[in-house]
């Protein structure tokens, strides 16, 4: 118990300096002097009294804190044991998106719900989020290995895209749920805090009764049901507490990232040395505290060192998911892996003929063909063939050539990146031996995205070279740093994935902090751009795209057969003398050049490179000769549909196709794990 009266002695200490720091100009004098009495104190400034300050932003906002954090902190414990997996949190196992996206959808229809009412939809959307995961990660897969986070994080990708399409599509009723969506402790008054602490009470003493059949249930679910432990029951009890703790979190103060992950890891590295800690009465509090302590240092520093008005429109989310990522990170590295991933049943090496090949060829351009026709002639005006046609001999009447050459260059920049997309997702998972790897999923498209959105918030001049420029030395700086740390691990494959995700996680944190330190009335365009769209583009837009695929294709089929050797295993590629390192930076080099380029010209896409190739396969086969173009041939087809969906299924209002396609991508990734179990 002195560790958890130490844990909550520093919280405390921490907690009056979190009063200290405000926009305000009182400081500790003026708040001593008003707790000693003297309730007249002004600011220095001559604003509104001490105490009005005091109980109107300042400890509504340290009391959110500290409900928040405590109560994420005992969730991702009571996770992390349930699953016996070090990784499980709130957040990798897609509750908080549940929840975040549950609520949004409210917002979205302008329904108006009191704060119990927001809880309960909250809790909806955690628990159906959760049950989903858990149900696609299934027995078989088991909980206790990486896989499980993978379904969470894929899931998570999904409900967040939905959550973002709603954004942009009802943006009037959604204002400021951008900023709260990263975790804001922003509160209009007390009300809110002391509404939750009951619930939060309740909650965790049902949780601290599960507390001897969780220690029971470390030392494995065989041996706790020979001792009588009911392991389901149990596990739900426990789930439901934790998703009952995150949702009020997420309606207290919005989706504050990764304290859930990052406090219960300090608190069992804490439990390493101190045993008493290790049973759960004493673990879960003590998780909650830190997640607490975790949540107060934050927001305090990151007011210390943005200044009170600096930090005003920062969420508390931001730092905290910047930590989570590196916590995922360095937990990957230790993690033991959960076995070789193979390919999925339906994508197996196969021997195809050259005429099933020339059909599949004929049929996929056939069907690229139509795809492009119909998003030229689609949109809130639709066109005739007739149309297009007078647009090419320049004869168009004015409106229809206005919608043509808005229409025309979107379309081309559609199929061009979404081919390059294909072509690096195909690279990607032979080099690494991993079906589960692609650009998006590795963060190769976040880093691309930072680059080019600190290039658009910090209005550098030069232009769209010094965008192109900095998006793909991002793009190679991200994959060198990701295959650096995998490399020390041996390139295992959920761990090279885990990584990745991880550090996307945090390049996605800091870009989230780019954007609301950028002009208010440019935001929601860089944010639909990073969701991405093909809004706005021009031919001159797509040319890098188009010149990156003619001199990266002849290159990558000139190494197809060793592509070939390095997707089977590590030692073949040696024995016929190809040399791995030369051949895997090279194709990997080029993968990540067409990555962030197709973000410069469509913004952040993911999952193409995952889908593209996959399918590819299943048609004909793994020989990268035959893979490779049909790969870049479903890229295109992939992104130029999800465009034209966007921009008609609910005009005159546009769905930006990278939304589109991780609604459908993350689904597929969850298949592809599910069915890639070695």
């Amino acid at each position: 118990m002195a560790v958890l009266a130490l844990l909550a002695s520093v919280t405390v200490l921490v907690g009056m300096w979190h009063l200290t720091q405000g926009t305000s100009g009182v400081g500790v004098g003026d708040l001593v002097r008003y707790l000693a009495g003297d309730a007249g104190v002004r600011e220095s400034t001559g604003g509104a009294p001490v105490g009005e300050i005091l109980t109107g932003s300042r400890l509504p906002r340290l009391l959110a804190g500290v409900a928040v954090g405590f109560a994420l902190g005992s969730a991702g414990a009571l996770l992390q044991s349930v699953t016996h997996n070090a990784l499980a949190s709130p957040d990798t196992l897609a509750v908080t998106a549940g929840s975040y996206f549950t609520l949004t959808l409210v917002a979205a229809f302008g329904l108006s719900v009191p704060l119990w009412a927001s809880g309960a939809v909250a809790f909806a959307g955690g628990l159906v989020a959760a049950a989903l995961v858990l149900l696609l990660a299934g027995r078989a897969a088991g909980t206790t290995g990486t896989r499980l986070v993978l379904a969470g994080s894929a899931t998570a990708l999904a409900l967040d895209a939905g959550t973002s399409a709603l954004l942009i599509l009802f943006n009037q009723n959604t204002t400021g749920l951008f900023a709260w969506g990263s975790g804001s402790l922003a509160q209009l008054n007390i009300d809110a805090s002391i509404r939750a602490l009951p619930v939060l009470a309740v909650v965790l003493c049902a949780a601290l009764a599960l507390s001897r059949r969780l220690d029971v249930m470390n030392l494995g679910d065989d041996a706790a049901a020979g001792l009588g432990v009911p392991i389901r029951s149990t596990r739900v009890t426990a789930v439901l507490c934790a998703v009952l703790l995150t949702s009020t979190a997420v309606t207290l103060a919005g989706p504050i990232g990764f304290v859930g992950l990052g406090a219960p890891v300090l608190a069992r590295l804490i439990a390493g040395r101190v045993r008493a800690l290790r049973r759960h009465l004493v673990l879960v509090p003590a998780a909650g505290l830190l997640g607490a302590l975790l949540i107060l240092l934050a927001d305090a520093i990151l007011r210390a060192v943005q200044g009170a008005d600096g930090a005003a429109s920062i969420p508390t989310g931001v730092p905290t998911a910047l930590l989570g990522s590196v916590v995922i990170v360095v937990l990957a590295l230790r993690l033991r892996d959960t076995g070789q991933v193979r390919r999925p049943p339906n994508a197996r090496i196969a021997v195809r003929s050259r005429r099933a090949f020339l059909l599949v060829v004929s049929g996929t351009v056939a069907l690229l063909a139509v795809a492009v026709l119909v998003a030229v002639l689609a949109g809130s005006l639709w066109l005739r063939t007739g149309d297009v046609v007078l647009w090419v001999q320049g004869a168009a009447p004015d409106l229809i050539g206005q919608a043509l050459d808005d229409r025309v260059p979107r379309v081309t920049a559609a199929v061009l990146a979404g081919a390059a997309l294909g072509l690096a997702g195909c690279v990607v998972q032979s080099s690494v031996r991993n079906p589960l790897a692609e650009p998006g999923v590795l963060g190769i498209t976040a880093g691309a995205g930072l680059g080019a959105a600190s290039v658009v918030t910090s209005n550098l001049p030069g232009g769209q070279p010094v965008l192109i420029a900095v998006a793909v030395a991002a793009a190679l700086a991200t994959f060198a740093v990701i295959a650096l740390l995998a490399w020390r691990g041996g390139f295992l494959p959920d761990r090279f994935v885990l990584i990745g995700i991880g550090c996307g996680y945090g390049l996605t944190s800091v870009t989230t902090f780019l954007l609301l330190r950028a002009d208010p009335y440019n935001t929601p365009r860089i944010y639909t751009w990073l969701s991405g769209t093909t809004y706005g583009r021009t031919l001159p837009d797509v040319v890098p795209v188009a010149v990156a695929l003619a001199l990266a294709l002849p290159v990558l089929l000139a190494l197809r057969s060793r592509l070939d050797l390095l997707a089977v295993d590590e030692d073949t590629p040696r024995i016929v003398g190809v040399k791995v390192e030369r051949t895997r930076f090279t194709a990997l080099a080029v993968a990540a050049v067409l990555a962030a380029l197709s973000v410069v010209a469509v913004g952040v896409v993911g999952f193409v490179g995952l889908v593209a190739p996959h399918l590819a396969r299943s048609l004909v086969g793994a020989r990268h000769g035959r893979a490779i173009p049909v790969a870049m041939l479903l890229g295109g087809l992939l992104v130029c549909v999800a465009d034209a969906l966007g921009r008609t299924v609910v005009a005159p209002a546009q769905v930006p196709a990278g939304l589109m396609i991780a609604l459908v991508g993350a689904p597929y990734f969850v298949w592809v794990l599910r069915q890639s179990r070695g």
